[in-house]
């Protein structure tokens, strides 16, 4: 058997240098993601309370509040979407990190297993981009409507 020599694990240190810095960018943008779940939940109960107190109102205030809830709902799934293929993407580098290290202790050759986690890890992470980015588009359209109907409304 041979002996592990902590300087031969100096260039495998480096080479796993790439994935750790994708999962500290990653949870970054889980930091972010994760902030915004939590506006869409409290501004959802903050509007199915308006929706139940709007229940004898005009019908026309309930609907708007309907359609705020449903771009709410939207704007959810976009959301845990993101978290969802974020996470997915942290877990592969982690499996990358640890193949890596499995490769240069047992000797054997895993570049091909290596190079489709981390192709996976980043489709997963345009995935998260790409619903976020959605999510962003989706709250901006909401805004507008609300803007619109309140400029409507003191005309």
């Amino acid at each position: 058997m041979n002996t592990i020599v902590p300087s031969s694990f100096l260039p495998v240190i480096q080479l796993a240098i790439t994935p750790v810095i994708l999962l500290s960018g990653v949870g970054g943008l889980m930091i972010t993601l994760t902030n915004r779940m939590a506006r869409v939940v409290d501004r959802t109960r903050i509007l199915a309370g308006q929706v139940r107190q709007a229940a004898s109102q005009e019908s026309e205030e309930r609907e708007h509040l309907e359609n705020q809830l449903d771009i709410l709902w939207r704007r959810a799934r976009l959301v845990q979407r993101a978290v969802m293929f974020a996470g997915l993407s942290m877990l592969l580098a982690c499996v990358l990190v640890m193949i890596i290290f499995v490769d240069a202790v047992l000797e054997r050759e895993f570049a091909v297993e290596m190079v489709v986690i981390f192709l996976a890890s980043i489709v997963c992470l345009i995935a998260a981009l790409t619903a976020f980015l959605r999510d962003i588009v989706v709250s901006l359209r909401a805004l507008k409507l609300e803007v619109v109907r309140v400029r409507g409304l003191s005309r």
